[in-house]
């Protein structure tokens, strides 16, 4: 039997463990830092950083200084570059985890508008229905008025069957 082209010969081996991580609870995590990253105490915190490390470095005892002003302050440099390649990861992360909730917020939205679309049309059919229903029912001055002219005809019929029979007006009264 012929070994098939799509299916590998030996299985590989992985020389790193492979780390399995919950998106969800990494994305919350990066967002916090994000977050933590763009407020004004960390800025503060940061420059409190760097004015004492600057400060210890200039002006601390001479055995005690770990990075030196003569090499521009190397290691602070380091610090510095290795906090920035962490942070625009973790910034990026934020955002494109902001974006996902826009975009499902965004779907929720129209779907809330389109189901407040379809409530205005099936109200505006349901008025649309009722004043047409309307329009064949007898409002109060129809009514006022038929009633006024029923009266009306039975008064000229009564004047009439009196003005025939005399006794007929002793009997209505």
């Amino acid at each position: 039997m012929a070994d098939r082209l799509d299916t590998p010969k030996v299985a590989r081996r992985q020389i790193l463990p492979r780390v399995r991580v919950k998106q969800d609870a990494f994305g919350k995590i990066s967002e916090s830092i994000a977050r933590f990253m763009g407020t004004p105490r960390f800025i503060l915190y940061l420059t409190l950083f760097c004015v004492l490390w600057l400060a210890w470095n200039s002006w601390g005892p001479d055995g005690l200084r770990f990075d030196s002003a003569a090499f521009g302050f190397t290691a602070l440099t380091l610090m510095l570059s290795l906090q920035a390649s962490y942070a625009a990861p973790l910034i990026l992360l934020a955002q494109n985890r902001q974006t996902d909730r826009d975009r499902v917020s965004a779907e929720q939205d129209r779907q809330r508008a389109e189901r407040n679309l379809a409530d205005t049309e099936y109200l505006a059919r349901e008025m649309a229905a009722l004043r047409i229903a309307l329009g064949e029912v007898a409002t109060r001055d129809f009514v006022r008025s038929e009633m006024r002219n029923l009266l009306e005809e039975l008064d000229a019929k009564a004047d009439r069957d009196a003005e025939r029979d005399p006794t007929a007006e002793e009997h209505r009264r």
